[in-house]
């Protein structure tokens, strides 16, 4: 089985809160909560992905993004690549226009939140870069 491409932004605002966002019931791993982003069409880069996902799906746009981390897992049913990038710089205000409910959490609140087992190392890598790391 191939692995699904996945583009994901760990988008950040200036007081260092992240966004999250909660699956539809209907979709794969559906009521849990993850890091916005999508599927990498053939041909495109995952910085452009992750643009197109974050326009979709929340109506923002971004200047800055750096890769985060590689995570790939395989679910059974299904294989991903998540491609993890963190975005910083954002322009619009985000909103759910696909109708999922958004929350801005800090690195700390991420744990009272259930996430796919592909997100356990993002919100383990968060911790690391945004707990430890300087100006925090």
């Amino acid at each position: 089985m191939a692995a699904v491409h996945v583009a994901v932004g760990v988008v950040v605002d200036e007081q260092r809160r992240i966004l999250i966002s909660q699956r539809a019931s209907a979709a794969h791993q559906g009521g849990l909560w993850e890091f916005p982003g999508g599927k990498v069409e053939a041909g495109e880069s995952v910085t452009r992905a992750l643009a197109r996902e974050l326009r979709e799906e929340l109506g923002i746009g971004f200047s800055e993004s750096r890769p985060l981390l590689l995570v790939p897992h395989d679910y059974g049913d299904k294989a991903v690549l998540l491609d993890v990038h963190l975005v910083t710089q954002l322009s619009g205000n985000a909103r759910g226009l696909e109708g999922q409910p958004l929350a801005w959490v800090t690195v700390q609140e991420l744990a009272r939140y259930e996430f796919p087992a592909a997100n356990v190392p993002i919100v383990e890598a968060l911790r690391s870069e945004l707990v430890d790391s300087p100006g925090s």
